[in-house]
Formats: C-alpha cells, structure tokens, sequence
C-alpha cells in the first residue's frame, strides 16, 4: 500500500508541477506579447508623427518650393524629410502630389500667359495701326514742312513702332507690315533707323553680290531681329564706342550679318540662357522675361523659329559680346537691275587675294572712301565720320555716278538736311517772308532711353 500512496504523490507532484509551469509560461508569454503590442503602438506612432512631418513640409515647403523653381530653375526642391520612417506606399503618393502640383501650377501659368498674349495682340495690333498712320502723316509733313523737329518725331514714333511690332511678335502675332524683296543692305539700314544711338552703328559690306536680296515675307522679320540685337549691341555698350554690323555672304549658307559691339559683356549663366532663347527651341512664358520684361532675344527666338533664321552670341574680340544672324540661301534672291538701290547703302568692299590677315591695320581716318574698298576684307572694318574733303570729291569720276557713288554716313544726311534748312531760310529772307525759327540742323537723337533688353 505503501508504494501506491507514494505514486499517487509523485503523479500529484508531477500534476502540480505542470500547473505551475504551464501559468508562468502563460504569464510570460502575455508580458511578451504586451511588450510586443506596446512596441508597435509606438512605431505606429512614429510613423503618423513622420507622416504628419512630411504632409506639413509637402503644404509649407515642397509644393511652394515647385512653384518657385518653375520661374528660378536653380531653386533647390526638398525632398522627404524621414524618408526610413515613411513606408513606400506613403512615399509614392508624396512624390505624386508634388507633381500633381507641379503639373496644375504649369498649367494655370500657360492658362493665364495665353489669356495675357491675346490681350497684348489685340492692344499691339491696334496701337500698331495708329503708329503707322501716325508715320505716313509725318511724312506727309516733312514733305509740307521744313521744320527738323518733324524727324525727332519720326524717329520717336519708329522707335515706339520696333517697341509694338516686338511685342506683336512676342505675342505669336504678324509682324504688321508687308514688303516686296528688298536688298539685304537696305535691311540692315532700315534696322539701324529703329535704334536709339544709330549714329554709333557703322555697316561694313562684305558681299560679293551688291544686289543680294531677302524675299519678301522674311524681309520685316529679319529687320526686327536685327533691331533688336543693334538695340542691345547699343544699351550695353559706351556711348563714345561703335557698334559693328559686317555683312558676309557664303557659298551655299546663305549670307551672315555680324554685330560686334565693345560693351560689358556677359557671364556664363547669362549667355547660356541668352543660347537658348535664340535657339527658340521651347516656348518661353511672359512671366519668365523678368519685371522689366527683357523681350530681345526671345523675340528674335521666335522669329529664328518662324522664318529659319539662325542666331549664335558668343565673346567678341572687341571686348563685348558678338552676334552672328545667319540668312539661309533659300530666303535670298538677287534683284533684277532695274532696281535702284538707296543713296545711303554702302557699296561693297572688293576682297584682296592677299588679305588674309585677321589682324590687318585699318586705314587711316583721312584716307579717301576709295581707298578703303580696296581694303582686305579681314575685320569688320569702321567708316570714317569726317566729311569728305572737297578736292577728293571733285576729283570723282563724273562719267559713271554709279560707279563713283559714295555711302552716305548719317552724319553727312544730317549736314545736308542742315544746309537745305539754311538753303530755305535766306529764300524766304530775300523773298520777304518771315524766317521760320531757328534751328540749328540737328535732331537731337542722342538722348533716347531705347535701352536694350537682354545683355547684363
């Protein structure tokens, strides 16, 4: 019996023992699994307060942020705060709210420069209008009226004219005013009378086509783009240096208009960005031209784009900035004889074989016109603008007025409108009449605010 009671012990023991053993597990485990709840409460809890981070950075810095680096593409954009704390899902829809953002501001900016180009084309196109009646009014006068106050108003009223016909441009709009072909040297003339300081622009002619001429639909766009690249050439320059304009002419790339100024250059973020809106590659918004807006070299990108023309800027020699506007030969056309050329165009200057020297002296300021068309066609070469001698002129071969026609410098058509003027007041003081008041000849054109857009 004894041995029965001691395995009924045993068995209790034993009972007693799994009890005991089975609760603690039980107990540890649920510490365990309380650690364990405990522990992701507070990882979910980091997460929401990462989340929370990262939404309130997205509405205060990420999307704003976007909206600035469209207008400054420098301008740095955040990206996720904790990104170890976000899961990837979370992540995703951050990154795809910046650019939904990104996407709805490009759109309203397109929306709303649209909107601002409508607007602009109609005032232009009207204001356009009334600047060109204003023009045939005014030379309707000069032709009444001897008085020289009448040509300040006429350049005054040209060059708010290049002001609306570049931002007609600008605007997707027509340039407004159509021409019959017309030689590319009369072009590159009609360019310089559009920009304030013109007496400083002097017109070299290289080509080898005196008659060389740009078809009728590219020639007013061709003189836009290049009053806008004289206008900037003359703002950013000093007023006592000149501005260079050489014309070239290629074999089968057309022909090449040079503008060479001496003015502050430009650095590299500036030229890069002046690349491209030459290039007029993309579409440029008003809101991305700066306050004051600077239209100069998107309107001759736009018009690169439009009519084939080609513009590269680079560092000229002289120290400032060169720019080279390239015709291609399908837009040119030489002009049938019977066509008389303007008295001012300057005639072509002759290539010498032996001149290959970039760096070849220029001729003397007193030098006869004669002898500096036989000058090599190396650098852009400079006019002088002192008048010419009178013994040099009588010594001009009378036979062939063609052939011994001079360019006429502005300077010199000043000095003739100035001696007509005197020519009319003592006829009408030995008529009798009461001479119109005094003028001294001169237009006073020097002082234009026609500042250039585009260089810095």
């Amino acid at each position: 019996m004894g041995w029965i009671v001691a395995v009924i012990a045993v068995v209790a023991a034993v009972a007693a023992a799994t009890r005991s053993y089975g609760s603690a597990r039980s107990e540890q485990l649920a510490v365990t699994h309380a650690e364990l709840t405990e522990r992701q409460l507070k990882a979910a809890e980091a997460r929401t307060a990462a989340l929370v981070d990262e939404i309130r950075q997205l509405a205060h810095k990420r999307i704003p942020a976007v909206a600035v680096a469209l207008s400054h593409p420098s301008a740095q954009v955040p990206g996720l705060r904790e990104a170890a704390e976000v899961d990837g899902d979370s992540a995703r829809l951050l990154t795809e709210a910046v650019q939904a953002a990104r996407t709805a501001v490009i759109e309203e900016r397109q929306r709303v420069d649209a909107a601002a180009r409508a607007a602009m084309r109609g005032t232009s196109a009207k204001i356009q209008s009334l600047l060109n009646q204003s023009q045939q009014l005014l030379h309707e006068l000069q032709h009444e009226y001897d008085d020289p106050r009448i040509l300040q108003l006429d350049f005054r009223n040209e060059l708010a004219l290049r002001r609306t016909q570049s931002t007609a441009v600008l605007c997707d709009a027509w340039p407004g005013l159509a021409r019959q072909n017309s030689p590319l040297v009369e072009i590159v003339l009609g360019a310089q009378s559009r920009v304030a300081g013109y007496e400083r622009i002097k017109v070299a002619n290289h080509l080898r086509e005196e008659r060389l001429a740009l078809v009728a639909r590219a020639a007013e766009p061709l003189a836009i783009a290049l009053a806008e690249l004289l206008a900037n050439a003359t703002a950013y320059s000093h007023p006592d240096t000149d501005v260079t304009v050489t014309l070239q002419q290629s074999g089968g790339r057309g022909a090449f208009l040079v503008v060479d100024d001496a003015g502050i250059g430009m650095d590299e973020d500036a030229l890069d960005r002046a690349r491209a809106l030459l290039a007029g590659r993309s579409e440029v918004l008003l809101t991305e031209l700066g306050d004051p807006p600077q239209t100069g070299f998107a309107v001759v990108g736009r018009l690169v784009v439009q009519y084939g023309f080609h513009c590269h800027i680079e560092a000229s020699p002289f120290g400032g900035m060169r720019t080279i506007l390239r015709v291609p030969a399908h837009l040119l056309t030489v002009l049938k004889e019977d066509r008389t050329l303007s008295a001012l165009a300057p005639t072509p200057v002759s290539a010498h074989p032996a001149a290959a020297e970039p760096d070849a002296p220029a001729p003397p300021a007193q030098d006869p016109p004669e002898t500096a068309a036989a000058e090599p066609a190396g650098l852009p070469s400079r006019r002088r603008r002192a008048p010419r001698p009178a013994a040099v002129a009588s010594a001009a071969p009378a036979a062939d007025p063609a052939a011994g026609q001079v360019s006429r410098t502005p300077e010199q058509a000043e000095s003739s409108w100035a001696a007509l003027q005197q020519g009319t007041l003592n006829g009408r003081s030995v008529a009798g009449r009461a001479p119109a008041p005094h003028s001294d000849g001169h237009d006073h054109l020097d002082d234009q605010d026609d500042q250039g857009d585009d260089e810095t």
